[in-house]
């Protein structure tokens, strides 16, 4: 089998001249549970059946953090064994921006795609967000 590697959608996060005023207009106009992150959504993982979480967020239009790309927009992307993922993407040639750094809710790194989209890569510890009850944006039957 070869090595895995997205498995889905982590987060999306997007450029707004003001990031508070934005999460009430989400929270406003279209229920979204918002905090100073953003808005957590949780979703059924078909492979294991076992709860996954993609996180909505907004920063300033001048943030630093979407750095070096120009867009609006970062799209994270859920992964499995980043460290792994990592040694093969730099091999192929894949430009990697920073090293991975580490949280109780999983490990980051970010990469370049060729049209100069920086790309969030995350390795997930999803039963953090379970343990805390922090998707509150989840419908439950």
């Amino acid at each position: 089998m070869s090595q895995k590697r997205v498995t889905g959608i982590g987060g999306i996060f997007l450029k707004c001249e003001d990031p508070d005023k934005t999460k009430e207009w989400y929270q406003k106009h279209l229920g979204m549970q918002t905090d100073q992150y953003g808005a957590l959504f949780e979703f059924k993982q078909v492979s294991s059946d076992k709860p996954g979480y993609l996180q909505w967020g907004v920063f300033k239009s001048d943030t630093e953090y979407f750095q070096p790309s120009k867009k609006e927009f970062m799209i994270n992307y859920r992964v499995v064994d980043l460290k792994s993922l990592v040694e093969t993407l730099k091999e192929e040639g894949v430009e990697v921006l920073d090293e991975i750094e580490e949280y109780d809710y999983g490990k980051f790194v970010h990469i370049i795609d060729p049209e100069g989209n920086k790309i969030e890569l995350w390795e997930p510890v999803d039963k953090v967000f379970k343990d805390t009850g922090y998707a509150e944006n989840t419908i439950h039957d």
